[in-house]
């Protein structure tokens, strides 16, 4: 069965989600290794939420509780959080659930800033890491890529699409009100990564253009040549003459003593962990725009543009657990015709037919199948699944066996109450 474990801006503070992003990948990458019932996970970790999804092979009656109860108590552990307060902090998804808030999640539907642009990417990325690592499972690998492909939908057929809508977008539009005109401002970007590279787009979409960029890890001069930008090797001595400082790197934290008190600069804080230290507000002179902040000024969403965003996406997790309970019933139809048509096969090979005839009874044993299967599939989406296999059992004598997870998640029971 699917589950998901998440912690983000809405359920969780920006502590919690700080800690969970530098401990609890290592404690899933051990759930799969060490514990029996986790056959998969996949991390996803970003500014604003971090999140858990798992392939619990667990057959058991209630056993997807115990597993929710490890996997908290191993997060716990790994990020140094009490047990008790991270339960609170999680909510629990499961089964055709799990898929609906995936969905959700990667078509920017349950972000800070409605449909914005770069959580689908990260949802990629964090497939991409969990393959790296061994971590993948059949059906987290089917979960990952149905939700890509709805969130391509999502853009495709909704007012969502070419919003262009980004944190980095809103917090440069908070930032507008400090900073009158962008094309005059001096402006420092710590960090080299993918995300600074958007940043360094989005300050030029603004009019800016004394951009420069400053590496805790040295690699500020292959940045900013290629990005056409001025790299600088002294952070506190450009942090004296600059308007703005951005900071988006995962490499180090800023202190309150790498600012000059008195000289009026404003800090954009985008990384998760946090790239600057708190007390830096405190600073005379200096004014700190953190993700806290940030995430107090998301804007609402466009109704009309949220609501047909959330009908496809409900209709993709409907369709994606009917796969799931439609599949044994098509995998046994199609084991039956398939090894009938493979014995034909060879009686006709015993009589001296060639290639050809081969080619022709393979072709008419899929013209065949592909209808019963899509009407299976239709079946399930409309709740009428036991229709087909008993169908399947007057028609043909083949019993369609259900495995104890799948009959799990099509309760549709959450283990413990959380909200989203």
């Amino acid at each position: 069965m699917l589950l998901c474990l998440t912690a983000n801006h809405r359920n969780a503070s920006l502590d919690i989600l700080e800690r969970l992003s530098v401990g609890a990948p290592s404690a899933t990458r051990a759930l799969v290794r060490d514990e029996i019932f986790v056959s998969g996970a996949v991390v996803l970790a970003t500014c604003n939420r971090f999140e858990a999804y798992l392939d619990i092979d667990e057959p058991l009656t209630g056993g997807e509780a115990v597993a929710v109860e490890s996997v908290v108590d191993a997060l716990a552990g790994a990020s140094g959080i009490p047990v008790d307060h991270l339960r609170s902090s999680v909510a629990v998804h499961q089964g055709p659930d799990a898929a609906a808030h995936l969905f959700a999640v990667t078509s920017g539907l349950e972000s800070m800033v409605v449909g914005e642009d770069e959580i689908s990417g990260q949802v990629r990325r964090a497939l991409d890491a969990a393959r790296a690592d061994g971590l993948t499972s059949g059906e987290l690998e089917r979960l990952f890529q149905r939700a890509t492909h709805t969130s391509r939908g999502v853009r495709n057929r909704t007012q969502l699409r070419g919003a262009h809508r980004s944190l980095v977008r809103l917090a440069l539009e908070l930032a507008s009100s400090r900073i009158p005109d962008w094309a005059a401002a001096r402006v420092v970007v710590v960090g080299t990564g993918r995300y600074a590279a958007r940043t360094v787009d989005a300050l030029r979409a603004r009019g800016a253009g004394d951009i420069h960029v400053f590496s805790p890890s040295g690699r500020a001069e292959a940045f900013a040549a290629k990005h056409a930008l001025e790299a600088v090797s002294d952070f506190r001595a450009a942090a004296a003459e600059a308007d703005v400082v951005i900071t988006c790197t995962a490499d180090a934290v800023v202190h309150a003593e790498a600012f000059t008190a008195g000289h009026r600069v404003l800090v954009i804080d985008l990384g998760l962990p946090r790239n600057v230290d708190p007390d830096v507000g405190g600073v005379a002179g200096v004014e700190l725009l953190d993700l806290e902040t940030i995430r107090l000024h998301a804007p609402l969403a466009e109704f009309s543009a949220h609501a047909d965003a959330r009908a496809i996406v409900g209709d993709a997790a409907t369709e994606f657990h009917a796969d799931r309970l439609a599949g044994p019933a098509i995998t046994a139809l199609r084991t039956d015709v398939l090894a009938k048509v493979e014995a034909e096969i060879a009686r006709a090979r015993a009589r001296g037919a060639g290639d050809e005839t081969e080619a022709a009874l393979r072709h008419l044993a899929g013209v065949l199948l592909h209808r019963p299967s899509v009407r299976i599939r239709e079946l399930a989406v409309e709740g009428r699944i036991d229709e087909a296999r008993a169908a399947l059992e007057l028609l043909h004598g083949l019993s369609v066996e259900v495995d104890a997870a799948t009959i799990l998640a099509a309760l549709d029971e959450d283990p413990w109450s959380a909200t989203a």
